[in-house]
């Protein structure tokens, strides 16, 4: 694929940023893509776990 971009085979697609557009479009919808494959009991579960990670307090001293 580098190859075609730098023969101007294929054009490569940047945000302003610089960011790959298919990357970014990607990103965006991939928590919601999975959040609705999910059931509500299941997010709950990522969600007290996550929780309980991020206030863990051996890690705030």
């Amino acid at each position: 694929m580098i190859g075609k971009i730098a023969t101007g085979e294929i054009e490569d697609i940047t945000t302003e940023d610089g960011k790959n557009a298919a990357a970014v479009a990607l990103g965006r919808m991939g928590g919601k893509a999975r959040a609705a494959g999910m059931t509500a009991k299941k997010r709950s579960e990522i969600a007290k776990k996550a929780a309980q990670k991020r206030w863990k307090t051996g890690d705030r001293e």
